[in-house]
């Protein structure tokens, strides 16, 4: 997360599509969302066994950087 925060999507998304939780299926999902490639954001939303959210790019990031870090 700290990655993508500081521009590295490419390196975000090279650590986490070797990682096969669900936590990293939803980081997965953002990514794309981030990068606007909405259907594949979707596959990896199922996989993470959640729906596309409705809040910001912003406020997802910050749900999810919560939960990794707690």
């Amino acid at each position: 997360m700290e990655l993508l925060r500081s521009g590295d999507w490419k390196g975000a998304h090279d650590i986490v599509e070797h990682l096969h939780s669900s936590m990293a299926a939803h980081v997965h999902a953002h990514l794309h969302r981030v990068e606007g490639d909405q259907w594949n954001a979707d596959y990896w939303y199922r996989r993470a066994g959640r729906i596309s959210p409705s809040v910001s790019i912003e406020e997802e990031w910050k749900e999810i950087y919560d939960l990794v870090t707690k």
